[in-house]
């Protein structure tokens, strides 16, 4: 149903793609920062969720909506960047000196796994430029002569989530016991939290400025 040799050079570009740092792996990276190794992978498999979604419409041809229709496209991208401020705040008034999975086990603050995971849904979902990636890159793999277009598409941006979830949960888990290890320390978990709605804020601000 797919061209092998394209599927092969997909895969090699989508592994370079994924494992260049971006806004996925950066708030990946800042929720294992915040609530440990499980945060971080529940972080990853919420980011996989949202680019899952993403590779389904892109089948079904409706990612081709937000190229016809900016308005749409400003509204989600305004959207998404209130949301990551929304994040940020949270990060910045984030006290506790747990993380998110023993702040889980004792019942206290922090991410908890379920929020984390809909939160990184979320985030992505949110982001228009990710739709128009789609919408530009996975085409160019297609071989329109073996027919099914539709679930080449699919068959394309399910394995950039596999790709993409495999790099993230690595990043997620390896960012989680850094910050595990850091946390004893008060001031180190208060900087863990600033360092998060740091990147949350950053991740916000280049949504919102960056029209195409």
């Amino acid at each position: 149903m797919v061209d092998t040799p394209l599927y092969v050079a997909f895969v090699a570009a989508a592994f370079v793609l994924c494992v260049t740092p971006g806004p996925d792996m950066m708030f990946v990276v800042a929720m294992g920062g915040r609530g440990g190794p499980t945060t971080g992978v529940m972080a990853a498999l919420g980011v996989a969720f949202g680019a899952m979604v993403h590779a389904v419409a892109a089948a079904l041809g409706l990612s081709a909506l937000f190229t016809s229709l900016p308005t749409l496209y400003d509204t989600l991208r305004w959207v998404g960047a209130a949301y990551l401020f929304y994040l940020a705040i949270t990060a910045f008034r984030d006290r506790s000196d747990l993380g998110g999975d023993a702040a889980a086990a004792a019942g206290g603050p922090g991410p908890g796994r379920l929020r984390t995971f809909r939160q990184g849904a979320i985030t992505n979902m949110l982001n228009p430029k990710v739709i128009l990636f789609n919408v530009a890159f996975l085409p160019q793999f297609v071989n329109p002569s073996l027919g099914h277009t539709g679930w080449q598409l699919a068959i394309l941006g399910l394995t950039l989530v596999f790709v993409g979830l495999t790099v993230d949960t690595s990043i997620g888990l390896l960012s989680g016991r850094l910050a595990s290890l850091l946390r004893s320390s008060r001031r180190v978990a208060r900087g863990l939290n600033v360092f998060s709605g740091t990147v949350f804020a950053g991740l916000a601000v280049r949504l919102a400025t960056t029209s195409d």
